[in-house]
C-alpha cells in the first residue's frame, strides 16, 4: 500500500499536487444511503481555502468542489466516491528559479534525493498544504456519515498561536470559533493573535501554533489495539497534516510531571452511566474510546515560506548562496488547519466504527 491511501473500511485515497490541473479524493467504503451534495462538502472546503483573510496566503482559489461519481438521486450508492476541485490561480514562474535552491523548512531537498529530480517542485507539488483540501473532502463525508448514523461532533480551534494562549473558554465559544479570523473560541486572545500575525507577517515571518480538537458522543470501545489503537491512528493521521510536528492527548505532556492521584480520572456514576470527574485521558483508554469526550492537541510549526533572506545551496553550482522566497505566504498555517484537523479526526472515528459495527453498510431512509 502507498502512502497515499489510509484507512481499512471507510478508506480514502488523495491524489493531485499543488499547482497541477487539480487535486481530489476518492471515498471507498461509505455506506450506501448517505444524504450527499456538492453543497455538503464545499461548506467545509470553504473553511480551508485561501485568500479569505489578512492572515492567510493570498493566493485565491475557489476550490469548487465536483462529485464524479459515487451518488445517485443526492444519496450515496455505496460505490467509490470520486471528488475534485481544479487548481485555477496558479503562478508556476517562481519556482523555476527556486528548483536547484531548496528551500528550508520545505521537503525540496528530500522529495528531490527520493525520486530522483522527477518530482514536481512547483509549490511543493504533493508536499504542499494545498494537498489538505483532498482531506477535507473525504473529512466533510466522514463528519456527516458520524452525526447522522452515531450523534458524533467534532470541533477543533486554536488554543495557541505565536506565544498566546487561550483560556477560560467555554462550550459556546468554541461552537463559534469560525466568528474570528484566527479561529481561536477566547475572543479577546484571538484579536491579539491577529495582531501578532500582522506584525509578523509586515516583518516577512511567520508564527506557529497549536489547534485543539474535541469530539463528543463517541461510544465506548472505538480502537483495535495494539497497533490499531484509536490514539495511535489518530496521531498518525494528525501528523500526515503538512506542518503538524507533535501530538499529545489529555494531559499530555504536563502529565508526565503529574502524580497518577492527580492524573488519573476517577470514576463516578451520573445517572446511572460511569463517567469520570476528569478526563486526562483525553477520552482514551488502552486505545480505546472511553465515552469521555476525545481531546486531543496539534502542533504547528511556523510556515516555512517566508519573505525574509535565509541561506540555503544552489545544487546546480554545489555553492552557498542567499534566498528570499517570491510568492503569496501565510504567515501562520494554524487557522487553515482547523477544518483540517476536525476532517482528518472524522476520517479517523468513521473508520473505527465501521470496523466495530457500529454504522451499518447500508443506511436506513
Amino acid at each position: 500500500m502507498t502512502g497515499n491511501i489510509c484507512g481499512e473500511r471507510f478508506v480514502v485515497a488523495t491524489f493531485g499536487e499543488s499547482h497541477g490541473k487539480c487535486i481530489g479524493a476518492v471515498v471507498d467504503g461509505c455506506p450506501a444511503g448517505l444524504a450527499l451534495t456538492e453543497e455538503d462538502i464545499q461548506r467545509d472546503l470553504d473553511l480551508r481555502k485561501p485568500g479569505q483573510s489578512i492572515v492567510t496566503t493570498q493566493r485565491k482559489e475557489e476550490d469548487l468542489v465536483e462529485i464524479m461519481s459515487g451518488t445517485f438521486n443526492g444519496r450515496t450508492t455505496g460505490a467509490p466516491i470520486m471528488m475534485i476541485i481544479m487548481n485555477s490561480e496558479k503562478d508556476s514562474r517562481p519556482y523555476e528559479v527556486l528548483k536547484d535552491t531548496p528551500r528550508p523548512g520545505h521537503a525540496d531537498f528530500t522529495a528531490r534525493i527520493k525520486y530522483g529530480g522527477f518530482n514536481d517542485y512547483r509549490g511543493g507539488g504533493r508536499f504542499s498544504g494545498r494537498i489538505t483540501a483532498s482531506f477535507v473532502m473525504g473529512g466533510a463525508i466522514a463528519k456527516k456519515l458520524l452525526r447522522e448514523t452515531l450523534g458524533i461532533e467534532i470541533m477543533a480551534y486554536t488554543v495557541e498561536l505565536g506565544g498566546l494562549r487561550a483560556r477560560g473558554f467555554t462550550e459556546e465559544q468554541v461552537r463559534e470559533r469560525y466568528s474570528n479570523e484566527v479561529r481561536c473560541p477566547d475572543p479577546t486572545v484571538a484579536d491579539e493573535m491577529k495582531r501578532r500575525v500582522v506584525e509578523m507577517r509586515g516583518k516577512g515571518d511567520s508564527l506557529g501554533g497549536v489547534v485543539e480538537c474535541t469530539a463528543v458522543n463517541l461510544p465506548v470501545g472505538l480502537g483495535e489495539p495494539v497497533f490499531g489503537s484509536l490514539d495511535s491512528d489518530l496521531a498518525r493521521m494528525a501528523l500526515s497534516i503538512p506542518a503538524a510536528k507533535g501530538v499529545e492527548f489529555g494531559s499530555g505532556f504536563e502529565g508526565s510531571r503529574m502524580t497518577a492521584t492527580q492524573n488519573n480520572d476517577q470514576y463516578y456514576l451520573e445517572g446511572g452511566k460511569l463517567v469520570s470527574r476528569t478526563n486526562n485521558s483525553g477520552g482514551i483508554l488502552g486505545g480505546l474510546s472511553n465515552g469521555m469526550p476525545l481531546r486531543y492537541r496539534i502542533a504547528f510549526k511556523p510556515a516555512s515560506s517566508i519573505a525574509a533572506k535565509q541561506k540555503t545551496v544552489d545544487l546546480s553550482k554545489n555553492a552557498e548562496v542567499d534566498l528570499v522566497v517570491p510568492g503569496r505566504h501565510d504567515p501562520t498555517v494554524v487557522p487553515r488547519a482547523v477544518p483540517v484537523v476536525e476532517s482528518v479526526t472524522a476520517l479517523v472515528l468513521a473508520d473505527h466504527a465501521m470496523r466495530a459495527g457500529m454504522i451499518s453498510p447500508v443506511l436506513k431512509q
